[in-house]
């Protein structure tokens, strides 16, 4: 079990575990075939693991790229001032958020504990009140990640069996991966799929291999055969036929980032599941935190998407196998899609599910303000 300055996390598996003075990230390239940790020492081994997709997962990104510095911090020597402290940490946060650019929890995560290391740093009289202050903060992250998803899964199934014809058998799709292996436990998307299972109202999950990364066949699949929820895995080209044939109730994906309109970005291929469950009559749900979300961008034309490398599909395994590609042919590999509003039914967070309320788009703003209300 990962600790948090000593306090267990219940996770039902573990990708990333951490104490004072180490940080061990699952690499997520090997599963399902092996499992194996990778030692994070400093913020260049947490910025690889992040960029190499050793972790992945928007929530889980935030978390690792935190604790490498955390695991950086407690290994420091004597620094002067508190100023020097905090311009330190501030430097090593803004090299982290350039690891993968299009998930914003982790530059909503670097954003506010910058904020924090200034403020302690304007009244400490020692640089280690403000190292200590960061290392609070950062492992205060980790617990409150595992919370709010359990709040998620909550939230989503409730919703889901109240919005369901037949709430005592619900079939669900989802795509990439969105569970313990994305985030610090138990899930965002998958974790609905979890609550759902816990009440007794799923009658199976269906998971995307989630080409080219394989996410899905690789990831997800495997976290539901360890939970031992009722599962089926399907190629990405035949979802539309699983619809037709009626044996999907609802679809429900994660977001790395949520504009203030409700367009989302998410893995690859989402958009077009959006547009198939558009076609068929079936609800299309988004859970995420509230830090998933940026008000600052107005729709998901301002998102920018990452490209990954051409391996990634002109080789097997993601890139990691042989080549299985025609030599000289070009590639487009974006990793992200974005799905707009209009598409989307709901969005599942912490605090609730948003809903449009009858127009095209979501009042994310309002929602957000809120919810943040004491």
């Amino acid at each position: 079990m990962a600790t948090a300055n000593g306090v267990e996390q219940v996770n039902s598996l573990q990708s990333i575990c951490y104490k004072r003075s180490s940080l061990k990230l699952l690499d997520q390239r090997k599963l399902p075939i092996e499992t194996a940790y990778v030692d994070i020492l400093d913020t260049k081994d947490g910025w690889n693991a992040i960029r190499d997709m050793v972790v992945r997962g928007a929530p889980a990104i935030a978390i690792a790229a935190v604790l490498s510095l955390a695991i950086e911090v407690s290994k420091l020597g004597h620094y002067n001032t508190p100023n020097d402290a905090a311009s330190f940490l501030t430097e090593r946060l803004d090299y982290l958020v350039t690891s993968r650019p299009t998930a914003v929890n982790l530059s909503d995560a670097v954003t506010k504990l910058k904020e924090l290391v200034q403020k302690v740093a304007s009244t400490a009289s020692e640089a280690q009140t403000v190292f200590e202050a960061y290392l609070e903060a950062a492992e205060a992250m980790l617990e409150e990640d595992i919370a709010t998803n359990k709040a998620i899964g909550s939230f989503g199934a409730s919703f889901l069996q109240k919005h369901q014809t037949d709430p005592k058998k619900i079939s669900i799709l989802t795509h990439c991966n969105t569970g313990s292996l994305a985030t610090a436990g138990y899930g965002t998307a998958l974790g609905v799929i979890r609550a759902v299972h816990e009440q007794g109202l799923l009658e199976r999950a269906y998971c995307t291999e989630t080409r080219p990364f394989n996410q899905g066949s690789r990831l997800t699949a495997f976290e539901l055969v360890h939970d031992k929820i009722p599962a089926t895995l399907i190629a990405d080209s035949a979802a539309a036929a699983l619809m037709k044939a009626g044996r999907v109730n609802a679809v429900i994906v994660g977001a790395d980032r949520v504009a203030a309109n409700g367009d989302t970005a998410n893995k690859i291929g989402t958009y077009s599941l959006a547009l198939l469950a558009m076609h068929h009559g079936i609800p299309f749900y988004v859970a995420a935190p509230l830090t998933s979300v940026d008000l600052s961008i107005s729709s998901g034309q301002e998102i920018v998407i990452e490209e990954r490398s051409e391996r990634e599909l002109l080789n097997a395994r993601g890139g990691m196998g042989e080549q299985v590609a025609a030599s000289g042919i070009s590639v487009w590999n974006p990793a992200f899609d974005v799905t707009p509003a209009t598409v989307i039914s709901g969005i599942v967070t912490e605090k609730g599910v948003i809903t449009k309320g009858g127009s095209d788009s979501f009042d994310i703003k309002s929602f957000v303000q809120r919810a943040s209300q004491p």
